[in-house]
């Protein structure tokens, strides 16, 4: 099989494309819990506590989002710099691990917006009745 160079570059929109949403939503995510925290220390309600750490554990899964997508990203620059070289086999290699690094990246998503729609259903069960 061959790679030519310009196919790891085929990544790079939409690799940044999700980079910059995973960013949108740590940042949503992160004046959600500021605001949540200073709400909890005003009154201490438990239901407060829990939507917290729920939130916390989509940062988590968020910041090890970022953490595959980037590094979907710089394996994809690599397999470009070994393919430049004239290493196709290496290139070939680095270039499926970019693959596998965001195909993580993107498993990892689908996790913490399974997390979201639940939360939401959860807060918003009261009214369906």
């Amino acid at each position: 099989m061959t790679l030519h160079i310009e196919t790891p570059a085929l990544l790079f929109s939409a690799t940044s494309l999700i980079l910059l949403a995973y960013t949108n939503r740590f940042l949503t995510i992160a004046t959600i819990i500021r605001s949540l925290k200073k709400t909890y220390d005003e009154n201490e309600n438990k239901s407060i506590l829990i939507e917290i750490k729920n939130l916390n554990l989509r940062l988590t899964l968020i910041r090890y989002m970022q953490l595959f997508g980037v590094l979907s990203l710089f394996l994809s620059v690599f397999a470009m710099l070994l393919l430049f070289f004239d290493f196709q086999i290496a290139g070939l290699y680095f270039f499926g691990f970019s693959l596998l690094s965001l195909l993580i990246s993107l498993a990892l998503s689908f996790w913490e917006i399974s997390i979201s729609v639940k939360a939401l259903q959860v807060h918003l069960s009261d009214l369906v009745k």
